[in-house]
C-alpha cells in the first residue's frame, strides 16, 4: 500500500475530527484569550494565532495540490522539492505530492543558497514550493537553475517569478488523482551528509514510509486519543516519522511554531497534548525556566501529558533522571535512526526500559541490528564495532551515487557508521562515531564546511574543526585555527569573520594551536578531540 492510503481511510472515518493545529504564539494578541479562540481572532498580519484543518480538508487540500501539479506536467517520477517552515500547509503538500506519484524532496530550512542550489541539482527536481522566509535565497540561485521549470509560492506577495500556489490551488479538483501507487514505489528524497560536506541523496519508497507508520506506532501505542505536539522541523524524517504515528491512528497532532519553554507548556495544556518529542536544549531550557522559577507548572494543565521523547543528538542520562525528578509520571523513550532507516526507530529503548537510559535500546520493531567488525562479523557482547541495521525502512539507493551506496549498504544491511557496544542484556549503547559530524542543538554540523570557509580567511594556514561536549546542545563546534607566520589575529576578528556563516554553523568556540595531520595530510582529529575534549564521549544515546 501507499502511505496516502493512511491520508484517505482517515479522510472517511474521520471526516470532521482535528487533523492538525498550527500554534504561532508569537502572534498572541494583547488582551488576554485562550488559544481556542484564536481562530476566531484576525491578527494584523497574514497569519491567524491558532489555525487547524480537519481530516477531510486535509486530504481535499492534498487532492487540489496533486491536480494542480498534474496540470503543469508533472508526471509518476519526477521530483518536487519543499521549502517551507512548519506551517499547516506543509503535510498537505507533502501528501499532495506523493498523490501524484511523484517524488517529494524535503529541503532543510537552514540551507544557504547555495546549499539549495546543490540539492535541488542532485535530486533533478523540477518544481519548487517554497514560503516567504526564502525569497532571498531563492532568488539568488534562480537564474542558475538547470532543472526547476516550475516554482510556487505559500504566500501573499509572490516574487514575479512564481506563480501562487494559494491562489491557483483553490481552483483545482478536489478528488483524488487516478494515479496507482505501489508498494515498491519512489516516494520520497530526504538529504544527508557525511563529513564530506554537501549532502546525499536519500532515495525512500511508499514501503518505507509505510513501516515507518507501524513502528512508530508500536513503539509508542498511538490511539485516537492521542495528541501529538510537534516542534522539530517537518523537512526532517524525525519529526514527520513520529507524526506518522498520529497518522496511522487518525489522531490530532499540533504543530508548534516555536520553542520558549513557555510556549511548550502553554501548547500541552491548551491543546492536552499526551505525546511531545524534544530535543536536548529544549528539554534542559524548560528544567531551567522552571528552576529558576520563570514558569510555575500548576498554572498549566500538564495531567493528560504521558510521554516525553528525545531525539536527534546524544542524550545525556543525567538529563533524563532530572526530567523524572520534575515529571516523574511520564513515561520516557528515545529512538535511534539516521536518514538512510526512514529517521527513528531502527533501535529503539522502550518506555518499559527507563532502567537502561544510557542505551539506545534494541532493534526496533520491523528490524536488526547488529554489531560488527571490521570484517563484518559480529563481535561478542561488551566489544566495540560497527552498528548495523536491516529493516523494511532501509533506503533503496544514495540517488545519483552508486559508490557511495555500496559503501553503506551490504547484504541489505546498512552500515551506519557509528561505533557501538552490546551489554550482556542485550542493549546497544553508542561509543563514538566514525564520521566527524557534530550533532549540535539537533543539527548536523559539517565540519569541512566550515574549515573551507575559514581558510579563505587571509591569516590562518590551517583549521580543523571538531564537536565538543555542551550541555545545552549536546556538542558545539569548536575550531582549531593555526595561524600563519607572523600573523596577528584574535578569536574576536575570527568571529567577525564567520558572521557570513549562518548562525548554527559558527564556530563557538576559537582555539589558536597547531594543527596536527598524519603522514597522508589527513587531520588528526581523534588526537584533538583527546587534547581538547579530554575524554571520549562513551555511551551517550543518539537518535536520529
Amino acid at each position: 500500500m501507499a502511505i496516502t492510503d493512511f491520508l484517505e481511510k482517515n479522510a472517511k472515518l474521520y471526516p470532521s475530527e482535528i487533523s492538525l493545529v498550527e500554534i504561532n504564539p508569537a502572534n498572541q494578541p494583547d488582551h488576554a484569550v485562550t488559544w481556542r479562540e484564536y481562530n476566531l481572532i484576525e491578527s494584523s498580519s497574514t497569519e491567524k494565532y491558532r489555525r487547524e484543518m480537519t481530516w477531510k480538508e486535509f486530504d481535499v487540500k492534498a487532492n487540489r495540490f496533486s491536480n494542480l501539479l498534474l496540470t503543469r506536467g508533472i508526471r509518476k517520477g519526477d521530483k518536487v522539492a519543499v521549502l517551507l517552515m512548519n506551517c499547516l500547509e506543509w503535510l498537505p503538500i507533502y501528501f499532495g505530492i506523493l498523490k501524484t506519484g511523484a517524488l517529494a524532496v524535503p529541503m532543510n530550512y537552514r540551507y544557504t543558497a547555495d546549499e539549495i542550489r546543490y540539492c535541488l541539482d542532485l535530486s533533478e527536481a523540477s518544481t519548487l514550493i517554497f514560503g516567504p522566509e526564502f525569497i532571498g535565497r531563492v532568488e539568488q540561485v534562480y537564474d542558475h537553475l538547470h532543472k526547476v521549470k516550475t516554482v510556487f509560492f505559500v504566500g501573499d506577495c509572490k516574487p514575479s517569478f512564481t506563480d501562487s500556489y494559494d491562489q491557483l490551488v483553490s481552483y483545482c479538483s478536489s478528488t483524488a488523482p487516478a494515479v496507482e501507487l505501489l508498494d515498491d514505489d519512489d516516494a520520497a528524497i530526504y538529504f544527508s551528509s557525511g563529513t564530506t560536506g554537501f549532502p546525499k541523496a536519500i532515495l525512500h519508497s511508499h514501503a518505507a514510509l509505510v513501516s515507518s507508520c507501524l513502528t512508530e506506532q508500536n513503539h509508542h501505542a498511538q490511539s485516537r486519543d492521542d495528541v501529538f505536539l510537534c516542534i522539530p522541523p517537518l523537512y526532517h524524517t524525525g519529526a514527520k516519522m513520529h507524526w506518522f504515528g498520529s497518522l496511522l491512528s487518525g489522531s490530532k497532532a499540533v504543530i508548534l511554531r516555536g520553542i520558549r519553554p513557555d510556549w511548550i507548556l502553554q501548547a500541552v495544556s491548551e491543546e492536552k497534548a499526551t505525546l511531545v518529542w524534544l530535543l536536548v536544549p529544549w528539554v534542559q531550557d524548560i528544567l531551567d525556566a522552571i528552576e529558576r522559577g520563570d514558569i510555575l507548572l500548576e498554572s498549566y494543565r500538564l495531567d493528560q501529558w504521558r510521554l516525553m521523547h528525545i531525539g536527534a543528538q546524544p542524550v545525556p542520562p543525567s538529563l533524563v533522571h532530572r526530567w523524572k525528578q520534575v515529571f516523574p509520571d511520564h513515561q520516557y523513550d528515545t529512538n535511534y535512526g539516521l536518514s538512510e532507516s526512514i529517521g527513528p526507530g531502527c533501535v529503539h529503548l522502550g518506555v518499559e526500559n527507563i532502567h537502561k537510559v544510557g542505551a539506545i535500546g534494541k532493534a526496533g520493531h520491523l528490524w536488526e541490528a547488529a554489531i560488527v567488525n571490521e570484517s563484518g562479523d559480529p563481535v561478542a557482547a561488551g566489544e566495540a564495532g560497527e552498528l548495523i541495521v536491516k529493516g523494511p525502512g532501509v533506503m533503496k539507493c544514495y540517488y545519483n551515487n552508486p559508490q557511495a551506496t555500496t559503501e553503506i549498504l551490504k547484504d541489505g544491511w546498512l552500515y551506519t557508521g557509528d561505533v557501538a557496544r552490546m551489554d550482556e542484556d542485550g542493549f546497544i549503547y553508542l561509543v563514538d562515531r566514525k564520521k566527524d559530524v557534530i550533532i549540535s542543538g539537533g543539527e548536523n554540523l559539517y565540519p569541512v564546511q566550515i574549515e573551507d570557509f575559514l581558510r579563505a580567511h587571509g591569516a590562518i594556514k590551517d583549521v580543523a574543526v571538531i564537536g565538543m561536549p555542551d550541555e545545552r546542545l549536546g556538542e558545539m563546534a569548536a575550531a582549531i585555527i593555526e595561524l600563519k607566520n607572523g600573523a596577528v589575529c584574535t578569536e574576536g576578528d575570527i568571529l567577525a569573520f564567520c558572521m557570513d556563516l549562518p548562525r548554527y554553523k559558527r564556530p563557538r568556540k576559537i582555539i589558536f594551536a597547531n594543527v596536527p595531520r598524519n603522514p597522508t595530510g589527513k587531520i588528526e582529529k581523534p588526537r584533538l578531540r583527546e587534547i581538547y575534549c579530554g575524554k571520549r564521549l562513551v555511551e551517550a544515546q543518539t537518535t536520529n
